[in-house]
């Protein structure tokens, strides 16, 4: 009622000014963007190196924070692959200040969440609570990082548990093709280990291969501490000071460090695993990509989107957008695709990842996925560049949705850039991608490229690779 004879009172107000008063005519205004300085990432090295980089939200009422370190199985040599997710399973095992039962009961008093993850290029380690208690997570993060006991009771008792986690991830067929993708497209290199290592590595590695990967890569110049929430700046520098001082500033220049930091060469190949007893046939086709820093870093995910994705389980499978799709279902072709582009820091990959169980049909289905590879070098149109850039955009910010996907989106952009691009910076590179863009880049990274070839299941009809690899020149 009192909002009615307010809205009464403002039209009659409106309607009878007062004498000798003239009311300008009312007119709609356009919001103006107001640009906050605590919106933005914030970043300070400290004396020894350590980046602290933070992204103030003033009305969140939880952070999460994190260390991410330039360092994973890319690292280590052929004899300690495996040590850096190993390390990641040992790292809340107990500290010289915290046994293992006090430190899960600190985090779960606290109602935080602890986790961690190896990566070919980075090690991460991270928690999520309420703002008040940042501190006590900063305090738990840099005591697993510089003081873990590495006990041999819990390093044999995690030796099993990485073991059968080893088993699980072998019964996942895409794990297996990306893994063996990696393993033919840089042969012989760092970046074509894998991540768990092989089961020799993981039976023999001992305490000594353990903390001379701590030595070697938990070094402050290869790690930033991360802050994404209701944390401001400047309280995680102070914690950063107060708990990471006593980080080794750089590291050393060992041979698995220079190794690490070689360019990878990619290399035109193949390598199939058949096993009939697996009923269909799942196959990884990969050019070289871009790296995290490369120019073409965006225009090559606006290409992997135009390519699309497949799922025939889906209900809108028959609309998915993309032209490869609409041909894989007309003709029922392939159970399921999906097109990506993996990025590192000097190299990348840039492919597709087909699964059919029409086992007589996968000449057909490996021709039309090139095929539509080629038709990206001469005729590209604006509809379906617009539409994988609306697709892209809004990934991107839907993948940012919560602390932990900003503090995951900060310390992978500046440990692998030295910078963090904001939403609205990366929407507005986007927008700037043409059709014209697109084409240039295929006819650079596509057309006539040599491609690896990773294939698992049954197999048996998949082509040789010189007929595949002549794919990759059509002429429409």
């Amino acid at each position: 009622m009192a909002s009615r004879r307010l809205a009464l009172n403002l039209r009659q107000g409106l309607k009878a000014p007062r004498a000798g008063l003239s009311l300008p005519p009312l007119r709609r205004g356009l919001a103006t963007p107001v640009a906050s300085p605590a919106l933005k990432t914030q970043s300070t090295t400290l004396k020894n190196g350590l980046t602290v980089a933070t992204h103030y939200s003033p009305y969140a009422s939880t952070s999460t924070v994190g260390v991410w370190i330039d360092a994973g199985s890319r690292a280590e040599t052929e004899e300690t692959n495996g040590t850096a997710h190993f390390l990641e399973h040992l790292a809340f095992k107990g500290t010289t200040k915290r046994t293992q039962h006090q430190l899960e009961l600190e985090i779960e008093n606290l109602g935080a969440h602890l986790n961690a993850y190896t990566s070919r290029e980075n090690t991460v380690y991270f928690a999520k609570s309420l703002n008040d208690d940042v501190p006590q997570c900063v305090d738990i993060l840099a005591d697993i990082l510089q003081n873990s006991k590495l006990e041999e009771s819990a390093i044999e008792r995690e030796r099993d548990v990485i073991l059968r986690e080893s088993e699980e991830v072998e019964k996942q067929l895409e794990e297996v093709v990306f893994d063996h993708l990696h393993a033919t497209a840089f042969q012989q290199q760092p970046l074509g280990r894998t991540i768990l290592g092989p089961r020799k590595n993981i039976q023999e590695i001992t305490r000594t291969e353990l903390t001379n990967y701590i030595k070697n890569n938990y070094t402050a110049d290869r790690m930033v501490l991360v802050g994404a929430g209701g944390i401001p700046h400047e309280q995680l520098v102070e914690l950063a000071e107060k708990n990471f001082t006593n980080l080794p500033a750089s590291s050393p220049q060992t041979g698995a460090f220079l190794q690490s930091k070689k360019r990878s060469d990619f290399i035109g190949s193949d390598v199939r695993i058949r096993d009939d007893t697996i009923p269909t046939a799942n196959i990884a086709i990969a050019v070289e990509g871009v790296s995290w820093n490369d120019d073409d870093y965006f225009t090559a995910l606006v290409a992997q989107a135009i390519v699309g994705n497949y799922d025939k389980a889906l209900g809108n499978a028959p609309h998915q957008g993309s032209k490869l799709s609409g041909l894989v279902h007309k003709n029922d072709l392939a159970n399921s695709f999906m097109s990506f582009s993996t990025s590192y820091s000097d190299t990348g990959l840039w492919g597709i990842y087909l699964v059919s169980d029409q086992l007589t049909r996968l000449d057909d289905l490996i021709h039309f996925a090139l095929r539509e590879w080629s038709r990206l070098s001469v005729n590209v149109t604006q509809a379906e560049v617009e539409r994988a850039k609306a697709q892209l955009k809004a990934s991107i910010l839907l993948s940012l949705d919560g602390t932990t996907a900003v503090a995951e989106d900060i310390g992978r952009q500046i440990i692998t850039t030295g910078t963090r691009l904001s939403p609205g910076e990366i929407e507005r590179v986007i927008d700037n991608i043409t059709e014209k863009d697109v084409m240039d880049f295929a006819n650079r990274k596509l057309w006539d490229q040599d491609i690896a070839i990773s294939a698992v299941g049954s197999v048996e009809d998949v082509f040789d690779y010189a007929r595949i690899r002549g794919d990759m020149s059509r002429n429409f």
